[in-house]
C-alpha cells in the first residue's frame, strides 16, 4: 500500500516511478558456486524478474553443478539438466507441452553459458529461434567454459589466455574476435534481444519483465564474470562488469523488433588497456597487441551508434 501510494505521489508530481527489483527470493543460500561468481547474480535476477511460474532448462555449464548434490537444490523452480547441445530444443518441447495443456502462465527458460550458447548449442537454438516459441533463452557469459576447465569458447575475447589458449614463449593467446552473438539472434528477425550485466540489476529485470510483454523468442546476453578463469579477486565482480561496460566492450542495449535503443552510454570510456591490466587472463599482451584491440572496440561501438542512429531515422 505505501508503494502505491508513493507512485501516486510521483505521477501526480508529473515524475515516473523509481524502477525497483522485486524483493522475492527464488534463488535459496547454498549454492556451491565459486567466491564472487558472476553466473550467480545472473540467476538470482533472472528469477526475481520472471517469479516462481518458470521452468528452467540448464544444459552442460556451471549451473549443471551449482545448485548443490541432488536431491537438493538452492533453485525454488523446477528444472531440467539437458546435454550441452540442446537448450533450445528442450525449452522448444517444454513449451509445446505447456501449450497443449493450456498453461500460458508458466515462463521456459533456458539457462545457458557462452560455451554451450555460441558454439555447442548454436544449432538447436538457431531452430527454436526460427520456430518462434515463446520461451526466454539466457546467455550468462563468463567468457569461457569455466565449468570444464577454463577452455576457450567463441565467446573468449581475443588476446585471452585460457588452458587451451596458453601464453608464453609461444605468445598463443586466443587471436580470434569474440562471436556477436546479439548480431546473430538479430539476423534470425528475433522480436526482442538485449545485452545486460550483472553491474546493472535494474536495466536487466526491466528487459526481463518486458519480455514477459513479448510473444516468441527472446534472447538476453548478460556479462557475468568469472574470478577464476579472468584471474581477479572474487570482491571485484561487479566492479570489473561495469568496467567491460565503461570500456565499451561489452555495450549494453537492446533490439526489439530490429531498433536498436543503447541503454548505457559511458561519459568517458575507460581504456581497454585500464579494463584488461586489471585481469590475470590478459596481462601477458604486449602494448602493440592492446592497441589493435582497442581500435576493434572502438570499431564495434562506433558502428552500433550508428544502427542505433538509422534504425531510430527509419520509417
Amino acid at each position: 500500500m505505501a508503494d502505491q501510494k508513493a507512485s501516486t505521489r510521483e505521477r501526480m508530481k508529473g515524475k515516473a516511478p523509481k524502477f525497483t527489483i522485486p524483493t522475492d527470493e527464488w534463488m535459496d543460500v547454498g549454492h556451491v558456486g565459486c567466491q564472487g561468481c558472476g553466473g550467480c547474480h545472473a540467476m538470482r535476477y533472472v528469477l526475481k524478474a520472471l517469479g516462481k511460474k518458470t521452468i528452467l532448462s540448464i544444459p552442460a555449464c556451471c549451473w549443471a553443478v551449482m545448485p548443490t548434490v541432488l536431491p537438493y537444490s538452492n533453485l525454488k523452480v523446477p528444472m531440467l539438466y539437458t546435454a550441452f547441445e540442446v537448450t533450445g530444443a528442450s525449452i522448444s518441447g517444454i513449451r509445446a507441452a505447456l501449450d497443449v495443456r493450456g498453461r500460458s502462465d508458466i515462463n521456459v527458460v533456458g539457462f545457458a553459458g557462452d560455451g554451450g550458447t555460441v558454439d555447442i548449442g548454436l544449432q538447436s537454438l538457431s531452430g527454436c529461434v526460427e520456430r518462434g516459441h515463446n520461451v526466454f533463452y539466457i546467455m550468462y557469459d563468463n567468457e569461457a567454459y569455466m565449468n570444464t576447465g577454463i577452455q576457450r569458447s567463441g565467446s573468449t575475447p581475443r588476446g585471452a589466455w585460457t588452458t587451451t589458449t596458453q601464453v608464453g614463449s609461444t605468445e598463443d593467446w586466443k587471436r580470434e574476435p569474440k562471436k556477436n552473438i546479439v548480431e546473430i539472434m538479430v539476423a534470425h528477425r528475433i522480436p526482442y534481444a538485449a545485452t545486460a550485466s550483472v553491474a546493472y540489476p535494474e536495466d536487466l529485470v526491466r528487459k526481463l519483465k518486458k519480455g514477459l510483454e513479448i510473444k516468441g523468442t527472446k534472447f538476453y546476453h548478460i556479462m557475468a564474470p568469472c574470478p577464476t578463469g579472468w584471474r581477479y579477486p572474487p570482491e571485484k565482480t561487479i566492479e570489473y562488469a561495469k568496467m567491460a561496460t565503461e570500456a565499451c566492450a561489452f555495450p549494453i542495449y537492446e533490439v526489439e523488433f530490429g531498433k536498436y535503443t543503447i541503454n548505457k552510454k559511458p561519459s568517458k570510456k575507460v581504456p581497454m588497456k585500464d579494463y584488461m591490466m586489471t585481469q590475470g587472463r590478459f596481462r601477458h599482451l604486449p602494448e602493440k597487441e592492446i592497441v589493435a584491440i582497442q581500435k576493434e572496440v572502438d570499431y564495434d561501438w562506433d558502428l552500433l551508434q550508428k544502427k542505433e542512429q538509422w534504425t531510430k531515422d527509419f520509417k
